[in-house]
């Protein structure tokens, strides 16, 4: 899978247009594995109306290194001094390239904005008719046996009491609409890339009707507690006022995108993208989603949606179009302080360059090379990989001890993917300095 990029590198400028204003001398209070001793790193009240040294010395590196063939001829990129609200290189960086699964960063900041960071979602039992145990989906994505077991326990304790040793089952998953492919899918996704997206899952089970898939699996756990089950799991609509019989909570919202930031996970991005939408008084489609991902970008943010077009949640949408200067406006919201409380699991849930288990890690080959390598552990950045399409946006401490905030796109080349990667994450230790 891969990304996009384009031409030649300009100087550093004071700002660019979609650049929000923002008052200076703020505190940037960030939990990164830096090479500082305090996780709280005080900006020094001066800033120089022209590049440090050091910064100088990035810029000019990176002119260089952005035109390396790995990357192609098509590369956006940008960099930005979290203090000082200042571009300080910018090549390309408001052409709106296809930034793969770097519009979860933009998913993942509407959903928390509009759902808040401890929201969790709700799967219900409840009795229909007094002989139909219904599992009904609230769209927690990471819903796993355990929980039905749980929930199966509790539900056969609460109907034998009742007096009722035999159900049938059913689900009830109409919370989203009929799945259907977004604009720019592939129908080859379903279901190994992304399943169909329904209210009900467990298990993260690749299948093309989780829902029925989840209800089979709550059957099995309802008979393991004593219960005889009637026949097989069907499909109905539960009403409002049919009795819970069971429910389960699942972990804080902050928790989930953690997870979805850290591996990059298609299927939670897409599930919070249409809980996003419910909770915006929207339907949970893709238009309702990304409809609020827009609003609550440009509203609540002020970020610059100019060239900014996105079809989905999870980036899969080979129509999505987001420019570098975008990204990095959504990155340097994390480093706000008045944003920690709301936004801050995006950032702890960023992959470190060598993390292994996360997108960044060693077996994906990231930051593993001669000139790469000294950034292991400086670097938290997400990714973003299609075929034709490769990005990286993220944070770093700069030589010159200040927060950089950066993004870089690349669309099209026709070197290896690793090759691609490998010159990217050469980028993004350029404006750590360690690779000077």
């Amino acid at each position: 899978m891969t990304v996009e990029t384009h031409t030649d590198a300009s100087a550093p400028t004071s700002g660019t247009a979609a650049r929000r204003s923002r008052r200076r001398g703020r505190a940037i209070v960030l939990a990164l594995a830096v090479p500082v001793a305090s996780a709280a790193l005080m900006i020094p009240a001066a800033f120089a109306a022209d590049l440090s040294v050091e910064d100088q010395q990035m810029v000019a590196n990176l002119n260089t290194r952005v035109l390396d063939a790995r990357l192609g001829g098509n590369v956006s990129g940008v960099v930005l001094d979290a203090w000082s609200d200042t571009a300080v290189w910018d090549h390309n960086g408001a052409t709106a390239l296809m930034p793969a699964s770097n519009t979860k960063l933009g998913t993942a900041t509407a959903a928390l904005t509009v759902l808040g960071p401890d929201h969790r979602f709700t799967t219900k039992a409840v009795l229909v008719n007094n002989d139909t145990l219904t599992l009904v989906g609230g769209g927690d994505r990471s819903l796993t046996t355990a929980d039905l077991t749980a929930m199966a326990q509790t539900a056969a304790e609460s109907l034998k009491i009742a007096g009722l040793t035999s159900v049938k089952i059913a689900v009830d998953d109409s919370l989203f609409p009929e799945p259907t492919l977004a604009n720019g899918w592939n129908t080859g996704y379903y279901p190994n890339e992304i399943a169909p997206v329904r209210a009900l899952v467990v298990d993260q089970h690749a299948v093309q009707d989780t829902s029925l898939d989840a209800g089979q699996v709550f059957a099995k756990q309802l008979a393991a507690a004593g219960m005889t089950v009637d026949g097989s799991v069907t499909r109905i609509t539960a009403n409002p006022d049919d009795v819970v019989v069971a429910d389960h909570e699942s972990a804080p919202l902050s928790d989930l995108v953690h997870h979805m930031i850290k591996v990059s996970d298609n299927n939670y991005a897409e599930t919070l993208l249409r809980m996003t939408a419910l909770a915006a008084g929207r339907p949970a489609t893709f238009d309702g989603g990304t409809a609020v991902v827009r609003e609550v970008l440009s509203q609540t943010y002020g970020v610059s949606l100019d060239n900014y077009e996105i079809y989905d949640g999870s980036g899969l949408s080979r129509a999505n179009r987001i420019p570098a200067a975008a990204l990095a406006e959504i990155l340097e919201l994390l480093t706000e302080p008045r944003y920690v409380d709301t936004l801050g699991s995006i950032l702890d849930g960023l992959p470190v360059s060598g993390e292994a288990g996360s997108t960044l890690g060693p077996e994906w080959g990231r930051f593993d090379d001669v000139y790469s390598s000294c950034a292991v552990g400086k670097i938290h950045a997400k990714t973003g990989t299609l075929t034709g399409a490769i990005a990286l946006s993220g944070l770093t401490v700069g030589k010159d001890g200040r927060f950089k905030v950066f993004s870089f796109v690349e669309n099209g080349s026709t070197a290896n993917a690793n090759s691609i990667k490998d010159a990217m994450d050469g980028l993004a230790a350029t404006v750590n300095g360690c690779y000077a």
